[in-house]
């Protein structure tokens, strides 16, 4: 069967857009998550045109051959690993901007663009896309669509899905569907643009999008609360979103991450905290609001409040932050990085419980939380090698799940289920909402060719 599918990809393919070598291919099988399981592909496509991709779904419909596409696999749930014999569709090569249009404000780009460099190009405009995950130096807007990413500025800006206006999918049969609009108000008919947004390549391939831009916000400065509780932190949290501020900008990282940080660039940030709450504004007078904040969090317990003076102290502080996942990979030899988001006025709940797991388990947890969304990134960090520490470090995964589930969150604020967290999407949804996904997911891959085993 690997050699029929070959040959008629190769039939409507370059030479050099199909790749057989299995040192090759084996490159191309998993992402970033730990425990997910990653199987051979038979050949991994890089296609440069709408039509080869097209010519690769019509193929793996003829021959029934599953199809997983990827991005610059970044993601961290398993989404974009290979299965055995399927075809691995790298988007990477299109990588297209299109079109930016001042007017309109909008970017026509191809799924394979980094994050970062759509970033430059609009900023070139006067404009700004702001979903920011932290790998936007290397993931691309079809890997952040596929799983609606976020980032550290979605407390005002909001996530992948506010962006998103229109999509060109090419369904699991070839044909090419096309969604949305380019207008700034559109509800004609259900909002499939919104369906295929975080549905992780499973009901088709991304081939283009229209995205919406903003006008470029003025430079931010950030103010770090050193605080002797993460309870202390977040309660400065929910102070400042209950007085109606808007940070462009609400982080917050414990003590196991700031020390993770020092120890991996040597940041010098203040390792006798039990929690550090970053707060930034983009306002016309970010340093009046960023005075109002630290009085907050004054009131709240913290013991230390240093407003960056200058942009540049305000992106070291931002450094720091968004090394938080490397630093704590660096720990141990493998981490765990769950993405559990909860109500902001649960926050405190959810620190306090993962530290409890932590003790039970024996482990080094470290959590960075995009405070603002009470979306927290609890990574756990073990030895893969030491059988004992692993299973303590998946149930310790499981249970920081569940704890989420309990306290009124979902198990996925922006990393997407994938294999990792498949088991427990169908204990969130219950059994009717799975019901209906089920049919969706029918409805756009009838032989279950999609990215199969992923989400559902």
């Amino acid at each position: 069967m690997d050699g029929d599918v070959i040959k008629l990809l190769c039939d409507g393919l370059p030479a050099e857009a199909v790749l057989t070598d299995p040192d090759i291919t084996r490159s191309y099988a998993n992402d970033m998550a730990s425990f997910c399981p990653a199987g051979r592909p038979a050949a991994v496509v890089l296609p440069r045109t709408v039509d080869q991709v097209r010519h690769v779904m019509r193929t793996a419909t003829a021959l029934r051959v599953p199809v997983v596409p990827q991005g610059a696999r970044t993601g961290l749930s398993g989404a974009a690993n290979a299965i055995e014999g399927c075809v691995v569709l790298s988007l990477t090569a299109m990588n297209k901007i299109i079109e930016i249009n001042a007017v309109d404000r909008t970017a026509v780009v191809e799924p394979g663009v980094v994050n970062a460099e759509l970033s430059r190009a609009v900023a070139e405009h006067g404009l700004a896309y702001p979903p920011d995950p932290s790998s936007w130096e290397e993931c691309t807007i079809g890997g952040n669509i596929g799983t609606a990413s976020g980032g550290l500025c979605c407390v005002k800006y909001g996530v992948t899905a506010d962006y998103v206006l229109g999509l060109d999918v090419v369904l699991a049969d070839g044909r090419l569907l096309r969604t949305g609009r380019t207008t700034a108000k559109g509800v004609a008919g259900y909002d499939l643009t919104r369906l295929f947004v975080g549905s992780e390549g499973s009901l088709g391939i991304v081939v283009r999008a229209v995205l919406a831009l903003k006008p470029a916000p003025p430079r931010q400065l950030v103010l770090a609360a050193e605080f002797p509780s993460t309870a202390a932190a977040c309660a400065a949290v929910c102070a400042i979103m209950a007085r109606g501020h808007a940070p462009s900008l609400l982080e917050l990282m414990d003590r196991t991450s700031v020390r993770a940080v020092n120890a991996y660039a040597r940041m010098g940030l203040p390792e006798t905290t039990e929690a550090l709450l970053l707060a930034a504004f983009d306002t016309p007078d970010p340093a009046a609001d960023l005075a109002a904040v630290g009085a907050l969090c004054t009131e709240a317990g913290a013991t230390e409040v240093v407003p960056a003076d200058t942009e540049a102290e305000s992106e070291l502080l931002l450094k720091a932050r968004r090394l938080t996942l490397t630093a704590l990979e660096a720990v141990k030899s493998a981490t765990m990085i769950d993405d559990v988001c909860v109500p902001r006025s649960r926050l405190a709940d959810i620190f306090e419980g993962i530290a409890a797991i932590a003790a039970k388990h024996r482990l080094t947890i470290g959590v960075c939380a995009h405070a603002g969304d009470g979306n927290t990134h609890p990574t756990v960090c073990f030895d893969p090698a030491d059988a004992d520490e692993a299973r303590r470090a998946r149930e310790s995964f499981d249970e920081i799940m569940a704890l989420g589930l309990d306290l009124g969150g979902t198990i996925t604020g922006e990393h997407g289920v994938g294999l990792l967290k498949r088991d427990w999407l169908a204990r969130e949804l219950g059994p009717v909402g799975l019901e209906m996904q089920r049919g969706i997911k029918h409805t756009f891959d009838p032989l279950g060719i999609l990215n199969p085993g992923k989400v559902l």
